[in-house]
C-alpha cells in the first residue's frame, strides 16, 4: 500500500483558501488519502474553500470519490463558525461533485441539524469500519469526547485524528456534545492500542511541527500525563 498510497496534508489559508476569512488563523488541516493506481481518493473534512480543494485533486490526476468527517464543527465540514464567518463545506462539495459522505453515526444529527442536509446525503459509519479507495483500507476508530461521534482514520501507520488530538494538547471538550471523561478515555484508552511508530496528522497546525510520532506526543503532550480519570477531573476544572 505504500508505494500506491496517495496523502496529503493541506494548510486551509496556506495550501488553499487563502482569501477565505477565517481560514487563515482557525489554521485547519484537511487530508486527501487515496491509491495512485486507480487514481481515486477520498477527502477528510472538506471545509473552507471547496473549489481550491478540487482544483488541486484536479492537477494531482485524481478523482474525488467520496469525503470522510472526522466531526460536525463548521471549521471541519461547513456552516456558521459562531457568527465570525460563513464557512464552505459539504453543502458546496455535494452540489460540485455529489459523491458519499461518510460520518460516525452519532454525527449524522448535528451535521443535518448544522448545515440543512438530509439523510440521504450522509452515510454512517461505526467504530472498526473499513472504508476502500482503491486497494488503500482506511480504518474509522470512534473516539467520542470532542463530540459524541468524533472520529480518527487509521491509514497504515497513519492516524488522521481530527480535533481528538493534537500534537500539543486535545480538542476542547466544552462544547456541546462534549463529555470530558470520555475524552479522557479516548486518549488513555482507545489511541492506547496504537503503537509508538503511528504518526499523528492533526486537524489543526497548534504547534511548530505538523505531525509526529505518537510516541513523541505520549512523551511531550500534557494530556498523557494525567495517570488518572481524576486527575483529569482536576486538570479540567
Amino acid at each position: 500500500m505504500t508505494n500506491d498510497l496517495y496523502f496529503r496534508q493541506l494548510l486551509a489559508g496556506r495550501d488553499f483558501a487563502q482569501s477565505a476569512p477565517g481560514a487563515a488563523s482557525m489554521r485547519n488541516f484537511v487530508y486527501l488519502i487515496g491509491d495512485r493506481a486507480t487514481r481515486e481518493c477520498v477527502v477528510v473534512d472538506p471545509a473552507w474553500d471547496v473549489r481550491g480543494l478540487l482544483a488541486l485533486i484536479e492537477e494531482d490526476e485524481m478523482t474525488l470519490t467520496g469525503a470522510l468527517a472526522t466531526h460536525h464543527h463548521p471549521d471541519h465540514v461547513g456552516g456558521d463558525l459562531m457568527g465570525m464567518a460563513q464557512v464552505e463545506g459539504l453543502p458546496e462539495l455535494l452540489d460540485a461533485c455529489p459523491v458519499p459522505v461518510r460520518c460516525h453515526k452519532e454525527e449524522l444529527p448535528w451535521i443535518q441539524r448544522g448545515l440543512g442536509l438530509e439523510s440521504r446525503d450522509l452515510t454512517p459509519v461505526d467504530d472498526g469500519d473499513v472504508v476502500k479507495v482503491g486497494s488503500v483500507e482506511i480504518k474509522v476508530m470512534h473516539t467520542p469526547g470532542h463530540t459524541p461521534g468524533s472520529q480518527c482514520f487509521i491509514v497504515g501507520n497513519r492516524l488522521v485524528a481530527g480535533d481528538t488530538l493534537f500534537l500539543d494538547g486535545c480538542g476542547r471538550t466544552d462544547f456541546p456534545g462534549g463529555d470530558s471523561d470520555e475524552m479522557y478515555r479516548s486518549l488513555h484508552q482507545r489511541l492506547a492500542a496504537l503503537p509508538d511508530d503511528t504518526v499523528l496528522y492533526p486537524g489543526h497546525l497548534y504547534s511548530a511541527d505538523p505531525s509526529a510520532t505518537l510516541g513523541e506526543t505520549r512523551r511531550t503532550n500534557y494530556v498523557f500525563r494525567m495517570r488518572s480519570i481524576e486527575d483529569w477531573r482536576r486538570l479540567q476544572g
